[in-house]
């Protein structure tokens, strides 16, 4: 396996269990939009927004309500909605996901948080977990010249600001989504791997990409070393 130097994780799902609270979010999002509870608007609205776990959330709801006043304006909603929750102590981490970090910076890897949330939100889940310190950057799709997932753009953000690797090959990308494993494999990245404790299955995982299928990000430091198998 190629030595790898940058890992870049994603939160929600991967290392941040948040408890559904995309769906809840939305749902605010939802009334405030007018979409009515119940009706076969709202449940088309999210199952597209289940189906696209991990994508930027601007993105989904450029689809979902079409103009950008439109999709601003449901994005602010949701937005604050989930910050809200976040503030209520509704989120935690994936059992192992900040000792792993630990492990891994611990084995001379730099480590980047990455997320399809706007950086309000970013930083509220930061806050609540206490992990403003754990990494030295974050980043949000608004960091990457506001493009998210499947786009490749914020880990190539993440190799150029931190200059951790000299080869995109040297980049792990973990996330639980197929949209992650789209953007590590648009990336370049050596090691794609994805995790079993969000939104994807296996299937879903290794069809996107994935070069490998962990059961939670804690066996990700066990994988670089090289123990691990595809």
């Amino acid at each position: 396996m190629t030595d790898i130097r940058l890992v870049v994780l994603d939160m929600a799902g991967t290392t941040v269990a948040d408890g559904g609270l995309v769906e809840r979010a939305f749902a605010a999002a939802a009334a405030e939009m007018g979409v009515e509870p119940g009706s076969a608007d709202h449940a088309e609205k999210l199952a597209y927004v289940r189906a696209t776990m991990g994508e930027s959330k601007i993105s989904v709801f450029r689809h979902l309500f079409g103009q950008e006043s439109l999709a601003r304006r449901a994005n602010a909603a949701f937005e604050k909605a989930y910050g809200e929750l976040v503030g209520g102590g509704h989120v935690t981490e994936v059992p192992g996901a900040r000792a792993t970090v630990e492990e891994l910076r611990a084995d001379g890897r730099t480590v980047v948080l990455t997320t399809g949330f706007a950086r309000v939100t970013q930083d509220a889940i930061l806050d609540a977990l206490g992990w403003r310190e754990l990494v030295t950057l974050t980043l949000c799709p608004g960091d990457a010249s506001g493009r998210g997932r499947p786009h490749p753009d914020m880990v190539l953000t993440a190799f150029l600001r931190t200059g951790a690797a000299e080869d995109v090959r040297q980049i792990a990308v973990v996330g639980d989504t197929s949209y992650d494993m789209l953007s590590g494999v648009r990336a370049g990245a050596g090691v794609v791997a994805g995790v079993l404790t969000g939104a994807h299955d296996d299937t879903a995982l290794r069809a996107a990409g994935a070069t490998h299928v962990l059961g939670s990000v804690s066996e990700l430091p066990a994988l670089l070393r090289g123990a691990g198998t595809p």
